[in-house]
């Protein structure tokens, strides 16, 4: 079950993400001319994206695959490619339209792109679950809860990334916050990995394989949780 905090964290990203960044992150999700600050985010999205998708089966035919917070799909094409039947979901519906528009042809009976929470239940079973930085807005235990609440529908891995805590981000945190609010995007939670780690394993789950990616203003870390 969901937690207060996660219900309100998902409605302020709702509404961002669905109306005031639509067309920053059609632009950063394509491969239109960027300035230089971000062109380091999409590369560094970009790295992130190949390292989650090493860490899936080079075959996944026969396999259910959940995006969580799949934004303009592109994660979701590249698992379908592979052979997958993926429910794509987010929160935003005016994202989803544009990722329904790129997806080749090809893959339309591979992919659904759906609105809503990604911790709804009535999403069924998977073998795989994948959350690329769709969780980097909330706190650490909320986030914990969501990966406990994705793995118990899991029979694989579930594939995260959180914003580590470092100084440099911790500084970009605190900055942000003395900026007017209708003036900036919601928070980016930075989390330690410890901390975490010890959510997740106080959770009974198992952690495994974990990478962070550094390019410029884009830092996130991929996390591996094992599902037994």
């Amino acid at each position: 079950m969901s937690s207060a905090v996660y219900e309100q964290r998902r409605a302020v990203l709702e509404a961002y993400f669905d109306r005031t960044a639509f067309e920053a992150w059609s632009r950063l999700t394509s491969d239109a001319p960027l300035g230089r600050i971000r062109a380091t985010v999409r590369a560094g999205r970009d790295r992130m994206r190949a390292t989650l998708l090493d860490w899936l089966p080079a075959d996944l035919s026969g396999c259910r695959v959940l995006d969580a917070g799949c934004g303009t799909g592109s994660l979701s094409v590249e698992a379908a490619r592979r052979g997958a039947d993926v429910l794509a979901i987010d929160l935003s519906p005016t994202l989803l339209d544009l990722a329904r528009t790129r997806l080749p042809a090809g893959l339309r009976g591979s992919v659904r792109f759906q609105p809503g929470d990604m911790l709804d239940a009535s999403h069924g079973r998977f073998d795989h679950v994948v959350a690329m930085d769709s969780l980097i807005h909330y706190p650490a235990r909320e986030m914990a809860g969501a990966v406990a609440a994705l793995a118990a529908r899991s029979r694989g891995a579930v594939l995260f990334t959180f914003a580590p805590r470092t100084p440099a981000l911790s500084v970009m945190h605190t900055v942000g916050r003395v900026f007017p609010r209708g003036d900036r995007a919601p928070a980016i939670e930075p989390v330690s990995a410890r901390k975490i780690t010890r959510l997740l394993r106080a959770s009974g789950l198992t952690t495994a394989r974990t990478q962070r990616i550094a390019s410029g203003f884009y830092t996130s870390q991929a996390l591996e949780v094992l599902v037994s």
